[in-house]
């Protein structure tokens, strides 16, 4: 009984440590009002609808797109192209982005766990019918069906951007390091101090990855993916001065 009491306390008082630190943010303060659209995951027609709904909402937004524009959607090709025919469009670099680009390097040790994770969705996107059991030639396929201008916009996506003291990134930022100084894996990744602890330096961040059921604004945080792959809603977080405002389609 004494055992099963204390592996009882135990998991509570590990709970208790689990529960986020809140700290008090100063206010949300934008530059300029901006747009920040969660994952889309080859949702074309859903980025489409929502692009329409925010230009009535706030033609004057800059566009920042949080990243994961491929896999587990059908249209990963044309979300892509759609991209970059968007030059005034802000478009970071998500995990599955790199997850591809590491299988176009190195297709025999990284290709299987890209397929794996959404890749074969995104390979029949641009029409590609190369067996999944030859990777290599995949891989060579693949990367004749972007064309180099793709390949080279896809490399050079940045990680992170900033206005005022809003900070987008794809998956996290670590709250105890500055937000100029933040590692690769964890803008990309997370990191398991994140929805935790709160940040000290008043910078708030938005951030896609990991899906919420509903979008939030909490404890200087902003989550937009509502993993519209899986369940047809599509979020964007669009601020203007001190308001957040959250715009949404459906498929």
């Amino acid at each position: 009984m004494a055992g099963l009491f204390n592996r009882l306390f135990q998991g509570r008082k590990a709970q208790e440590r689990a529960e986020p630190v809140r700290v008090e943010m100063p206010p949300l303060a934008v530059e300029r009002p901006i747009a920040i659209i969660g994952d889309l995951h080859g949702c074309y027609e859903l980025t489409q609808g929502l692009l329409t709904k925010i230009q009535g909402l706030a033609p004057d937004a800059e566009l920042v797109f949080v990243g994961d524009y491929v896999d587990r959607g059908e249209n990963s090709a044309e979300v892509l192209r759609l991209l970059m025919d968007m030059p005034d469009a802000v478009c970071l670099k998500g995990n599955h982005e790199q997850m591809m680009l590491d299988f176009l390097e190195n297709p025999e040790e990284k290709g299987a766990r890209w397929l794996r994770y959404g890749g074969l969705q995104t390979v029949a996107s641009f029409g590609c019918t190369t067996p999944v059991d030859q990777l290599r030639a995949l891989r060579d396929e693949v990367l004749e069906a972007m064309g180099d201008d793709m390949v080279h916009w896809m490399q050079y996506l940045p990680l992170m951007h900033i206005n005022g003291n809003l900070s987008v990134v794809h998956a996290a930022a670590h709250p105890e390091h500055p937000i100029t100084a933040q590692d690769e894996n964890t803008l990309m990744w997370g990191h398991p101090k994140f929805e935790h602890i709160g940040r000290q330096d008043g910078i708030w961040v938005a951030h896609g990855h990991t899906i919420v059921q509903i979008p939030t604004v909490q404890n200087g945080r902003i989550a937009v993916d509502t993993g519209a792959y899986a369940t047809g809603k599509l979020t964007a977080a669009i601020i203007q001065k001190t308001e957040v405002e959250f715009c949404q389609i459906r498929g």
